[in-house]
């Protein structure tokens, strides 16, 4: 006897369980009890359970009692059959609209490693010394890029920078106007704040499942838009809580200069919040370089993929090495971002 036999008797819904067989596939322990065996291979009834060791009321459970009710299993095949259903016309919907971003990612990688090394890192110095006016910052840089090349792992360095550049450009893009639309908007954000908080709680290897689905492993967009949707979040946050700061006083000083919206917004509320969304750029890129990681199990390259290699082949040099590598680009991208905030905060006080 099944633990909830009492249950459907007492309720006189014999009949019902009898006449309302799901055609699903029976399991193993459903088998094995039809067999006359039960789950340990001894033959037999199944053993009385105790008070104490009572099982919940789950589906499954109920289902031993009750051909009827739905198993679990039942309930994800549903989920499954629909997604299956919507995915041809949501692919052509999402196929012309992340296009873009493959073309992005894919002229990118292919920009970062035509050009040579030696024009390539002194370019990236270049950028730093403009966004940073940091000499300490321009060795830094420096001296971990040679790092990385003289230990051969300039190419996949190079690749990973590549990817969060593009990503984070497509996270700004999105997220700022996001950011100001809430900003000006209270049902908006009220509406919004549900939605990230999903995106910011899932865990990051659900991102990929539909994806897989949707996209072939082949086509860059996979990971581009798994990387967006996960690093989104922060410069959404950050970019609508800085505009909602503004101090109402300078609000009502550029009304009396007769302002218009769109004056007020580009010539003092983003200028007075910048910190806060240079707050959340730098959020993006680190948590870009995060899913980066990630990625490379859907055909991500760089750092990620050598990391990747060493769980699965347990080599933990290669391991250790590669993510010591990816903790250098997340300092000196954490510094870089850092020490441009801090240009932006000291032009605002003068």
């Amino acid at each position: 006897m099944a633990t909830y036999d009492w249950l459907f008797n007492t309720l006189g819904l014999q009949d019902w369980c009898s006449q309302n067989k799901t055609d699903a596939p029976m399991t193993m322990a459903q088998l094995l009890a039809r067999s006359g065996q039960t789950a340990s291979g001894t033959a037999g009834e199944t053993p009385a359970v105790s008070f104490w060791d009572t099982p919940f009321p789950s589906l499954d459970e109920l289902n031993r009692s009750c051909d009827a009710v739905a198993r679990t299993r039942d309930m994800t095949s549903w989920v499954e059959q629909l997604f299956l259903t919507i995915k041809n016309p949501l692919k052509v919907v999402l196929d012309p609209i992340s296009q873009p971003l493959s073309w992005a990612l894919d002229g990118s990688l292919w920009l970062f490693e035509t050009i040579p090394w030696f024009v390539v890192i002194p370019l990236l110095l270049i950028a730093v010394w403009f966004a940073t006016r940091s000499i300490g910052l321009i060795v830094f840089v420096a001296m971990s890029f040679f790092f990385m090349a003289f230990i051969d792992h300039y190419v996949p360095a190079i690749q990973t920078l590549s990817i969060i550049f593009v990503c984070t450009g497509f996270s700004v893009l999105l997220g700022v106007p996001i950011g100001i639309l809430m900003s000006r908007s209270n049902t908006l954000q009220r509406l919004s704040l549900p939605v990230l908080d999903m995106l910011q709680t899932l865990p990051t290897f659900v991102y990929l499942i539909p994806l897989i689905f949707l996209f072939s492993v082949t086509e860059s967009k996979l990971y581009g838009i798994a990387i967006i949707l996960y690093a989104v979040v922060p410069v959404i946050r950050l970019t609508d809580l800085g505009i909602r700061l503004v101090d109402q006083d300078v609000i009502e000083a550029a009304d009396a200069y007769g302002m218009t919206d769109r004056q007020k917004l580009w010539g003092v509320q983003i200028p007075l919040a910048m910190p806060n969304i240079m707050a959340g750029v730098n959020q993006t890129i680190m948590m870009s370089l995060a899913m980066v990681v990630i990625a490379s199990l859907v055909s991500a390259p760089g750092l990620g993929v050598l990391v990747l290699r060493g769980i699965r082949n347990l080599e933990l040099g290669v391991g250790l090495v590669s993510g010591f590598g990816i903790v250098l680009l997340a300092i000196l991208l954490d510094r870089v971002t850092k020490a441009s905030l801090g240009r932006i905060n000291v032009t605002q006080k003068r």
